[in-house]
């Protein structure tokens, strides 16, 4: 995969649940509309309002044809407005990286 785009929610910690449910929707949707999801992200331990989400495209232009489809989508629509009537995002923050060469989905090594 070329890019990776990087969302940062910052989620109400008390919806926590409603956004678990939102990421797993994201399951069936974002492959279904092109996108390679590396996956969804809720806290463990240490800050509690914070998940993240990884989609990865072989291009930019993969993710333009990957959101033309998913505005079409009627599970993905129908997630985003889930998200905006019950409000657990806050905020959401998205940025587009690129793998650095031999550090991604390495195995550990074995002693």
């Amino acid at each position: 995969m070329t890019v990776t785009c990087f969302i940062r929610y910052e989620i109400d910690p008390f919806q926590r649940e409603a956004f678990r449910a939102y990421a797993q929707a994201w399951g069936r949707i974002i492959p279904r509309c092109g996108g390679h999801l590396v996956g969804y992200f809720l806290p463990s331990e240490g800050t509690n309002y914070e998940a993240w989400g990884l989609i990865a495209f072989d291009s930019l232009a993969a993710y333009e044809a990957y959101r033309a489809r998913l505005r079409t989508d009627p599970e993905g629509r129908a997630n985003f407005e889930r998200a905006q009537q019950q409000r657990f995002i806050v905020r959401e923050q998205r940025t587009f990286t690129e793998v650095v060469d031999g550090t991604f989905a390495r195995a550990a090594l074995q002693p």
